[in-house]
């Protein structure tokens, strides 16, 4: 665990924010590679990324200061700065979905395939602000005993909930999931499907991934039942992709990117 990527003066980069930083940036390059297969205008991706930053960010912290709204209430400051990691995945994902609908309506384009064409990249972004968790020391898991198991240093949040003991480390795990996630969409993807097919399949496989990791979590979650509220959550994206499946049956097939 490695929080701190650079200081200087009295300025610190954190890695979450660095990696988060990454991860957008290799969304870019993958919009604007797979844009110019589709005839896309030059600095697509960018302008895209721009807007799906925004209501990412927007949405993942809003979802995050919500969540922890004792500790913001307490702490106002503290609720702008991102760079100290905060962000739910899940607020995020609704945020860039807004962002992605008034997108597709300022360009008069098919909603279902702008977002398919958006959501290819999502894994490979995420994946790499999973490794960014992991470094901050954040969204770790459980003790276990297996070979991989990590410990962190004794003046790190994990050590103060599992003191001394090595634990999942889960957040890897999760990234190791969305890099196989990517590569299976971008395959599909490119075989020319029906619109809303590639998102259909992503909220069912990130869904389904997303519940059974939450089981390895070890950090304090907000539960509700037997289930974390990212459990319930992810069940719903999960019925969600499926609902979307049936509709994207009934759309005629896209042709595969030249």
């Amino acid at each position: 665990m490695h929080p701190v990527f650079l200081q200087f003066g009295g300025v610190t980069i954190y890695w979450y924010g660095v990696m988060v930083a990454l991860g957008f940036l290799a969304s870019v390059v993958h919009w604007n590679l797979l844009g110019r297969r589709e005839g896309r205008p030059p600095g697509f991706g960018a302008e895209l990324a721009f807007w799906i930053m925004l209501g990412g960010i927007l949405g993942g912290r809003l979802a995050y200061v919500f969540s922890n709204l004792h500790y913001f209430t307490a702490h106002p400051g503290e609720i702008a700065r991102i760079d100290h990691g905060g962000l739910i995945f899940y607020g995020g994902l609704f945020g860039g979905l807004a962002a992605s609908w008034l997108i597709a309506k300022a360009r008069h384009e098919s909603f279902l395939k702008l977002g398919d064409f958006i959501i290819t990249a999502l894994p490979l972004g995420h994946a790499l602000g999973r490794v960014g968790c992991f470094l901050n020391g954040c969204c770790y898991g459980i003790p276990c005993r297996l070979p991989w198991a990590v410990r962190f240093p004794p003046d790190s949040h994990p050590d103060e909930v599992w003191p001394g003991q090595s634990l999942h480390p889960v957040q890897l795990y999760e990234s190791g999931w969305n890099l196989a996630l990517y590569g299976a969409l971008l395959f599909v993807y490119l075989r020319g499907v029906r619109p809303g097919r590639v998102a259909s399949l992503y909220f069912v496989f990130y869904g389904t991934g997303r519940f059974l990791f939450e089981f390895l979590r070890g950090d304090p979650r907000l539960r509700w039942q037997l289930l974390t509220v990212a459990q319930w959550t992810s069940l719903a994206v999960l019925a969600g992709g499926l609902i979307l499946w049936w509709i994207s049956s009934r759309k005629p097939k896209a042709d595969a990117p030249s």
